[in-house]
């Protein structure tokens, strides 16, 4: 809930547990906290913060030895996007998005850039922005002195950038921080904020926890004044990224449809088998035979939001979060393999007696199903793959050498807290390795699916389904690699006549 210009407000309580916290947070003051239990003892009350206190310490500059600099995230692409779009869903809305920062030397931020793909609406647009300290690899405490907000209007937009100077400010950084961006106000409308792929974002709901977006991370840029010997290996290394657009679509609704789903977080159904290194987590929805679906790298159950309510009316559907990944916790120390997922998927098939099964893999989730019809052929009865690969070089170009330059920063930083999302990057970079040979000993009936506009290139999809025996193929018109989200119906169609022929 936001106050209006007098901090008054008003808040619905009725149905909301008693230990429940109610925070309220405003820049400048310490924040405040009590039980929805204590705070429901009066109809109306006021309440006071108290105001942060900080003792500044005396900063001496010496103007010959700072040199400018610019930081972050600079695309500037209208493919790959945050959207932000009050009339989807008001409490994503609210939420908050937030990219990361590492300051070896004393650092004084002049400008915050934000690169907007495209802007529409009937008002000018209220944004707060914050500067955070790190915790545990998440944003944590805002060190801001003073509240910052924008009335943002199309004409503040030059050249598809929104700079604020905040240069008066004097806000002085050093070591990690984050920038985080919150419109407050509904409005008519529509803002695209361009993102870098396959770069770590952060996003919050109306001020709930912060959760990694390994996907994409906000265009947000900063430029700083430096010691001339400082040095920023995450972001100088992002400046050579590359060209992107065309490749990836905006799927930040489908994100927000799959993350408001029950879909991987279904308590119900949800149980763990209990493997070397790794609790695996795993979904069972409906009845008759089974069909297992796995999903891409950094993903989760929750992304076949749109396969699971068809595909369960005729099947046993049992969703699997891969090892590493979504609840399946991998504790292990060494790189991940498509082989090591696929045994993960048969010790599941052993654990509850399914015999022979169908699998649908997307992405990362196709390359296991590949792996899988390998080595267990007699445990197969139909595969389906979506987006998948044989090898590597299969992936466009310039995906490819972007993630080389995402694990190149991820090793030169060598956080422990990140060395997950290092083997999940790693692994498309390294494998599969499956051959013309050994996919030519696939003998099980396979269905190929990709898009015409997918980030594995059409040639080598089409090299795939030539090379399995029995296998058909299907390339989607005018689709990208994220079928599952842009083309749910006519997934779910073909998948059900392919698994019934």
């Amino acid at each position: 809930m936001i106050s209006d210009e007098k901090g008054s407000f008003s808040i619905d309580l009725s149905g909301i547990d008693a230990a429940h916290k109610v925070k309220i947070e405003v820049p400048c003051y310490e924040n405040y906290s009590v039980s929805v239990q204590e705070f429901s003892k009066q109809n109306s009350q006021k309440i006071f913060l108290n105001e942060k206190i900080k003792n500044i310490q005396e900063v001496k500059l010496v103007p010959k030895k700072l040199v400018d600099k610019n930081w972050g995230v600079n695309t500037k692409t209208k493919h790959v996007m945050y959207s932000v779009n009050p009339q989807f869903r008001k409490e994503d809305f609210l939420g908050e998005t937030a990219l990361e920062f590492n300051a070896s030397k004393r650092s004084k931020i002049k400008n915050i850039n934000l690169n907007i793909a495209s802007y529409t609406s009937d008002k000018p647009v209220l944004m707060r922005y914050s500067i955070y300290t790190e915790k545990n690899g998440f944003p944590d405490k805002n060190i801001l002195e003073e509240e910052i907000t924008v009335e943002l209007t199309e004409a503040m937009i030059k050249d598809g950038t929104f700079t604020l100077d905040v240069n008066h400010y004097n806000i002085w950084v050093q070591g990690k921080f984050f920038i985080g961006i919150q419109f407050l106000k509904e409005f008519e409308g529509k803002i695209n904020i361009s993102a870098a792929l396959f770069r770590t974002g952060f996003l919050r709901k109306f001020y709930g926890d912060w959760e990694k977006v390994t996907l994409a991370a906000p265009a947000i840029n900063i430029d700083v004044k430096v010691d001339k010997n400082g040095k920023n290996v995450k972001d100088e290394t992002s400046a050579s990224e590359e060209n992107l657009e065309g490749l990836i679509p905006d799927i930040s609704k489908y994100k927000m449809e799959a993350a408001n789903s029950i879909y991987g977080k279904n308590a119900s159904v949800g149980k763990f088998l209990k493997l070397k290194n790794t609790d695996l987590y795993y979904e069972i929805y409906g009845e008759g035979e089974p069909l297992i679906l796995l999903h891409g790298n950094s993903g989760s159950i929750k992304e076949f939001y749109q396969q699971i309510p068809a595909l369960s009316q005729q099947y046993k559907v049992i969703a699997i979060d891969t090892r590493g990944q979504g609840k399946s916790i991998d504790t292990s120390k060494s790189d991940f393999t498509y082989k090591i997922f696929a045994d993960d998927v048969k010790a599941l098939v052993d654990e509850l007696g399914l015999g022979k099964v169908n699998i649908v893999g997307w992405s990362d989730g196709g390359n296991t199903g590949l792996e899988f019809a390998l080595k267990y052929p007699d445990h197969l009865n139909k595969l389906v793959t979506i987006g998948a690969n044989a090898f590597p070089e299969g992936v466009d170009g310039r995906l490819f050498n972007n993630m080389k330059t995402q694990l190149q920063v991820l090793q030169a930083e060598n956080n422990p807290e990140k060395f997950n999302e290092m083997r999940l990057v790693k692994i498309m970079l390294k494998e599969p390795n499956i051959s013309n040979s050994s996919l030519r000993k696939i003998q099980n009936p396979v269905l190929v699916i990709a898009g015409e506009n997918d980030v594995i290139k059409k040639e080598h999809t089409e090299m795939m389904a030539k090379q399995i025996p029995n296998a058909q193929l299907k390339i989607y018109k005018n689709a990208t690699h994220f079928i599952p989200f842009e083309n749910p119906e006519e997934l779910n169609k073909d998948i059900l006549e392919f698994l019934k022929k």
